[in-house]
């Protein structure tokens, strides 16, 4: 240790401010320990709050705004085309995250967390050095990492802020409304902010290099949006290739390979091809932390690695990686460390996707049962008998509940359509609670909304949903 450095001392340092970090941060100090904190961001937030979930959803609720306006004609209320201001949105979405900020540092204070800027690296299992500040070695009984996870660029291209390939922080940044825009992936990201730029103006083009769009995710939960894409990007390709990108002060030019055999010029280029996880460059190897052959961290269902000293939640240990995981495994790192009964046990995590109309589910789904020979019994409402979906005209979702065939208990809930991303809650708490069809069925939902498809998709088990003709009983002779 070199002489006139400083060494603090903390119970519990948490390196990464994200919702996994923050979240296990605020958890600890409330069950009573010491916490120091250590981000490269200056305020507690992470991706998710400046570069990723809070500004997309912004410029999608916008972007949503902006095909109602367009669907009311159909309903007798015409306006007139929108005016798009850059400078606008990006303060609406600054302010919107500037908010947020505010709250977590408010927050930090109130709870006595002690923030540090810089980059933690392990200096072995009991001491990092933070790379940028004046407190340069943090003594700790305990660690916590929630270094999160970057986008995988394109083989030969490196993301370069300002730059015409550009990843999802990039395309978030919204520098222009380019004419013609290329999403490479499927995937929700690639989809979300597709949506965004098609409803602001620009001619998307998508490609994939597999079948359908969202693989993994059910095909009958998919097939509503994959209608809905077709109208609103100027193409989809699908089993074709990206073989070369090559970038121009002023184009991309893409050579793609595969169904579509052709180069084609952009003005700019989203690749949203996945995510890899934060575990180089912080001195794992002077741990006895232990990673998989993709660099996610190894730990068990109590977030602990394989060094008892130090835990790993978040998108750095793999798994799916959503801001709400990180939080509940955050939440249950923090409780281990002070002793309390915690495991990460849950039975449903909610996955949204946020385009319109959005998918959500949760529990297991049909591909996964088939895969895994699960047996199961799936019914299936579809919203164009909701009276709230018609009012909407959004009648091309459906709800779907998947139960055990024999003790007729919920494993698997699914929504496609409007403000999927509150009706799933519902499922995960009857997943959660080992509610059976009938507890779903027998629960009065408000009429109308587009909560009684849930309860209807129930009723269709037990032969007494309203607004379904029923599989006709024979009579008994």
């Amino acid at each position: 240790m070199v002489m006139g450095e400083l060494t603090q001392e903390t119970d519990v340092l948490v390196i990464g401010g994200g919702p996994g970090g923050y979240a296990a941060a605020f958890r600890a100090a409330d069950l009573g320990l010491d916490v120091t904190m250590v981000d490269l961001e200056e305020r507690p937030g992470g991706v998710c709050l400046y570069r990723g979930c809070i500004p997309s959803k912004t410029f999608l609720y916008l972007s949503e705004l902006i095909r109602d306006a367009k669907r009311a004609a159909a309903m007798g209320v015409r306006f007139n085309t929108p005016t798009i201001d850059l400078v606008g949105l990006r303060a609406y979405r600054n302010s919107v995250i500037e908010q947020l900020s505010d709250g977590l540092v408010t927050l930090s204070k109130g709870r006595g967390v002690m923030r540090i800027q810089g980059r933690a690296v392990f200096e072995n299992s009991h001491t990092v050095r933070v790379i940028g500040m004046e407190t340069t070695h943090i003594r700790f009984d305990h660690a916590i990492i929630a270094t999160g996870s970057h986008p995988n660029p394109f083989p030969g291209t490196d993301f370069i802020e300002g730059g015409r390939i550009m990843d999802s922080s990039g395309a978030l940044a919204l520098a222009d409304i380019p004419d013609t825009l290329l999403v490479v992936g499927g995937g929700y990201v690639g989809l979300e902010l597709g949506s965004v730029y098609a409803a602001l103006g620009s001619r998307v083009v998508l490609v994939e290099v597999g079948q359908r769009i969202l693989p993994g995710v059910d095909q009958d939960l998919v097939r509503p949006l994959h209608r809905t894409l077709q109208q609103v990007f100027d193409a989809m390709h699908f089993k074709t290739g990206v073989d070369t990108m090559e970038e121009h002060p002023e184009h991309v030019d893409v050579t793609f390979s595969g169904a579509v055999d052709r180069t084609d010029r952009f003005d700019r280029v989203l690749v949203a091809i996945g995510r890899r996880p934060n575990s180089g460059d912080i001195g794992l190897e002077n741990t006895k932390v232990t990673l998989d052959e993709n660099g996610f961290i190894h730990v068990g269902q109590q977030q602990r690695t394989a060094d008892e000293r130090i835990f790993a939640v978040g998108d750095v240990v793999g798994g799916f990686m959503l801001a709400h995981k990180a939080t509940h495994e955050g939440k249950i790192a923090a409780e281990v460390i002070a002793g309390e009964p915690a495991a990460f046990d849950a039975r449903a995590i909610p996955a949204v996707v946020y385009t319109d109309p959005q998918i959500a589910w949760a529990g297991i789904s049909e591909e996964h049962a088939r895969r895994e020979g699960i047996p199961f019994q799936v019914q299936r409402f579809p919203w164009e008998a909701s009276g709230r979906a018609l009012t909407m005209d959004a009648p091309e979702g459906l709800t779907k509940i998947i139960a055990d065939p024999d003790t007729q208990r919920i494993i698997g809930v699914g929504v496609c359509g409007r403000t999927a991303e509150g009706l799933i809650a519902e499922g995960v708490l009857a997943i959660e609670m080992g509610a059976l069809v009938q507890d779903m069925a027998l629960s009065i939902h408000p009429h109308p909304t587009l909560s009684e498809t849930e309860g209807e998709a129930a009723e269709i088990f037990l032969g007494s949903a309203t607004h379904i003709l029923p599989k006709r009983k024979r009579r008994q002779p």
